[in-house]
């Protein structure tokens, strides 16, 4: 081989041992495969136990008597005997109107009654005298009847005096207003020495019953079924009113299903229904808004979980299972659920359920169980 050529392929073979250290010092390292990282999770135990039902609704406080005290007679009003926010019994004396003038009218009927009295008293001893002169003939026959019928106009006479008397002790009786029913005294519209007409529609005040109270509310007309069998319950079932939300809002009172209305209302699908409570300390008050529950039954072997347990699925509903520090899809079905509590069939009681950091989780995901300082399970505020 001529020695030029030598030359050439030993440069060649240098330029490739070169090129093939070069690539072997620069190449990428291969990368090495990790476990993935546990998803830190919250969770609760599954638990079997008897849960009430409950159904809430928005309802409204209304006395069961409230009446607007209105004068029957006219007259000036003399006396206000009650003070405002004064709590009166049925028949208290509240208020009294000027009667001189009903007074005088009532004497009056008494005189003509008396004056008539006397009439029919001197009719009827002629009368008697005139039956036994018929029985010898000494008088007309038709002299007996006419002084009959003088007795029996005189009597008459006699029974109307009597109704004038009746009708002005009803008309002086009406000067002395007294409360219809039991119940607090309302704001005073008219103070003392106005003059009152049975015209005016606005009343003294009011006086409006306080204990007992009702509250009136409105239910699905799904829940007519469920409301008839409560009513018919004995005794009736509980009902609960609390100020603000039902789960949170403080408990005015315990009282119970008293009365479901005759129809449903036709434009929004709703059947109104009343409750009577017992109301000693006041704490429900006319026109008050509250939130009402009514206990519709027991669920007993129940299993409940908080509602942020259950996820929602194209097809159905779901949990995830821990197992192993694994997470495992389980199909639950919701038997009842609320703002509290929701009730499961699918897991067993016992099971441990992902109740916070779902959002990353999968079928298999590696799941580290987040615990408080108390080592109970509970919302996942931070993640580890």
């Amino acid at each position: 081989m001529p020695k030029h050529t030598r030359t050439v392929f030993i440069a060649i073979a240098v330029v490739a041992i070169v090129a093939a250290t070069s690539w072997s010092l620069t190449r990428p390292a291969t990368a090495k495969v990790s476990a993935p990282a546990a998803i830190p999770v919250r969770t609760i135990k599954v638990l079997e136990q008897d849960v009430p039902l409950f159904v809430s609704g928005l309802g409204s406080v209304l006395s069961l008597h409230s009446v607007v005290v209105r004068p029957q007679v006219d007259g000036i009003l003399t006396r206000i005997q009650v003070k405002e926010g004064q709590v009166v019994k049925a028949g208290d004396l509240l208020a009294t109107i000027d009667d001189r003038a009903i007074r005088a009218s009532l004497e009056q009927a008494k005189a003509q009654l008396a004056q008539s009295q006397a009439q029919l008293d001197v009719a009827q001893v002629d009368l008697k005298r005139y039956r036994l002169l018929t029985t010898d003939n000494s008088i007309s026959k038709q002299t007996f009847d006419q002084q009959q019928a003088l007795v029996h106009q005189l009597s008459a006479t006699v029974q109307g005096n009597q109704a004038s008397i009746n009708a002005a002790q009803v008309q002086l009786s009406y000067t002395q207003i007294r409360s219809p029913v039991t119940g607090r005294v309302g704001i005073r519209n008219v103070d003392e020495g106005n003059f009152l007409r049975v015209s005016d529609s606005i009343g003294l005040f009011t006086v409006t019953q306080i204990d007992p109270i009702a509250v009136e509310f409105s239910l699905p007309q799904q829940m007519l079924p469920t409301l008839q069998g409560l009513i018919a319950a004995s005794p009736p079932a509980p009902v609960r009113a609390f100020l603000g939300d039902g789960d949170t809002g403080n408990l005015l009172g315990q009282g119970h299903l008293s009365l479901i209305d005759n129809q449903v209302a036709a434009t929004t699908g709703t059947i109104r229904a009343k409750a009577e409570f017992d109301n000693p300390k006041d704490q429900l008050w006319p026109g008050q808004l509250v939130t009402i529950k009514i206990q519709t039954g027991l669920e007993r072997n129940a299993l409940k979980v908080p509602p942020q347990v259950v996820q929602r699925g194209i097809d159905q509903h779901f949990a995830y299972r821990v197992k192993d520090n694994k997470v495992e899809v389980v199909p639950v079905k919701v038997v009842y659920q609320d703002s509290e509590q929701t009730l499961i069939s699918g897991p067993h009681a016992g099971d441990e359920l992902v109740s916070d950091g779902q959002s990353r989780l999968k079928a298999g995901s590696r799941v580290d169980v987040v615990r408080d300082a108390t080592g109970e399970n509970g919302q996942l505020e931070t993640a580890r």
